[in-house]
C-alpha cells in the first residue's frame, strides 16, 4: 500500500486495520442498496470512511477533516479520493452524517463487530458504567400533563377512625420495577432521551452538573465496548442496567457482571443471576447498620471494574467524545458509535495479535 499511495504515519496504519476489520467498504455498500434497491449513492462508503478518519486522527470539526484531506494526500487516497476537487463539500458532509443516524449505521457496524469477533468466546467479566456527554444545545422543555390543572384533594393525614374506609390511591410502578416483565424494545423506549441537566458526584467527593447527555457502556476484558445506550442527563444509572445487560446477552456469553454502588438494587441482581450469570454490585450503605460486604475472592474480581473508566477515558480523551459539534440525540449517538466502532476494533487487534 506504501508503493501505491506513499509513505503512512502511525494514524493512517491504523485507519487502514479498522477499514480492514470492520468491514465497512461492504457493509455501507450493502446497507445503502437494501434501502434504495440499486446503486449506492455518490461518496457514501468514502464519507463514511473519512469520519472514521476524522476520530482516528481527533480531529475536532468537519472543516478540520476537509482542510486535513486536502493537505494529506495519504488519507485523501485511503477515502478513495485520487484527487482534491473530489472531495465533497461541508454540507454534504453534514447531509451524509444525518443518513447515517437516520439509518443507524454506524450502530450496526459495531453490533456487528462485536457479534463477529467476540460472539463465540466465553466472556469473563462485563464491567457497566456510564459517563457524562456534554452537548451543545438547549435543555428540552418537560411537558406538563394535561390533567396537571385538576386539583385533587390531599388524602387525610393520621390514622382512621373506627368504621372509616379510606381509598388507597395505586401508585404507578417505577421505571426499574417495570423492566423486568418488558421486552428490550419497550424498555429503551421507555427511557428519555432529551437533552437535559445531570448531576453526580465525583471521585473527589464533589458534586458536579453538566448539560447533555449520559453514555452507558458495557466493556468486556480488554477494555472492549460491546453495548451502548445514550439516555437524558439526569436518567440515574440503574434504570439502564438491566436494558444494557440484556442487549449484551444476545451478542456475547459472559460468567459476571461488575457494577459500582449506584446500581444496587435487588431487581438487578435477582434478574442477572436468574439468567445464569454472576452479578458483583458494589454495596450502597444506605444506613450504618448495613454490614453487607464482598468476600475476599468477591474483592480480588471486582478490582476488574477498573477497565470501565479507562474505556470512558480512551473515548474522550482520543476518540472525539470530547468534541461533538452535532445536536440531536441521534446524531450524537452516531458520533460516539464511530469512535466506540474503533476502540472495539484496536482492543480487539491488541488482543488476538
Amino acid at each position: 500500500m506504501q508503493e501505491k499511495i506513499g509513505t503512512m504515519g502511525s494514524n493512517h496504519q491504523r485507519l487502514v486495520n479498522i477499514i480492514e476489520f470492520s468491514n465497512v467498504i461492504p457493509f455501507v455498500s450493502n446497507a445503502y442498496h437494501c434501502r434504495t434497491g440499486g446503486r449506492p449513492c455518490n461518496d457514501r462508503v468514502e464519507i463514511a470512511i473519512a469520519f472514521l478518519g476524522k476520530h482516528v486522527f481527533n480531529l475536532p470539526t468537519t472543516r478540520a477533516l476537509i482542510d486535513r484531506l486536502h493537505h494529506d494526500e495519504v488519507l485523501r487516497r485511503l477515502c478513495r479520493w485520487e484527487r482534491k476537487s473530489h472531495i465533497p463539500s461541508e454540507s454534504k458532509f453534514s447531509r451524509v452524517f444525518k443518513e447515517f443516524s437516520k439509518m443507524n449505521i454506524m450502530e450496526a457496524l459495531f453490533d456487528r463487530v462485536v457479534a463477529q469477533y467476540h460472539g463465540d468466546r466465553i466472556i469473563g467479566h462485563v464491567r457497566r458504567d456510564s459517563t457524562e456527554i456534554d452537548a451543545r444545545e438547549k435543555v428540552a422543555k418537560k411537558l406538563k400533563p394535561a390533567d396537571e390543572k385538576i386539583k385533587v384533594a390531599p388524602p387525610k393525614r393520621g390514622r382512621p377512625k373506627k368504621g372509616e374506609v379510606r381509598e388507597v390511591s395505586d401508585k404507578e410502578p417505577k421505571r426499574l420495577e417495570k423492566q423486568p416483565t418488558q421486552s428490550l424494545e419497550e424498555m429503551l423506549a421507555d427511557l428519555p432521551t432529551c437533552c437535559d441537566i445531570g448531576s453526580k458526584v465525583n471521585s473527589q467527593g464533589y458534586k458536579i452538573s453538566w448539560k447533555g447527555y449520559k453514555l452507558h457502556l458495557d466493556t468486556i476484558d480488554g477494555d472492549i465496548p460491546v453495548s451502548a445506550i445514550l439516555t437524558s442527563a439526569s436518567v440515574h444509572d440503574s434504570q439502564v442496567a438491566l436494558p444494557l445487560s440484556r442487549m449484551t446477552e444476545r451478542k456475547i456469553n459472559a460468567c459476571y457482571e461488575l457494577m459500582d454502588s449506584a446500581y444496587d438494587a435487588q431487581v438487578i441482581r435477582t434478574q442477572i443471576a436468574g439468567k445464569g450469570r454472576v452479578p458483583l454490585i458494589d454495596f450502597n450503605h444506605r444506613s450504618p447498620k448495613d454490614e453487607r460486604r464482598f468476600e475476599d475472592f468477591e474483592k480480588e474480581r471486582y478490582k476488574e471494574r477498573s477497565g470501565a473508566e479507562q474505556a470512558n477515558s480512551n473515548l474522550k480523551d482520543n476518540l472525539g467524545a470530547r468534541t461533538i459539534r452535532v445536536r440531536g440525540h441521534e446524531k450524537i449517538f452516531t458520533h460516539l458509535c464511530l469512535g466506540l466502532l474503533i476502540m472495539a476494533v484496536e482492543q480487539t487487534v491488541r488482543l488476538f495479535m
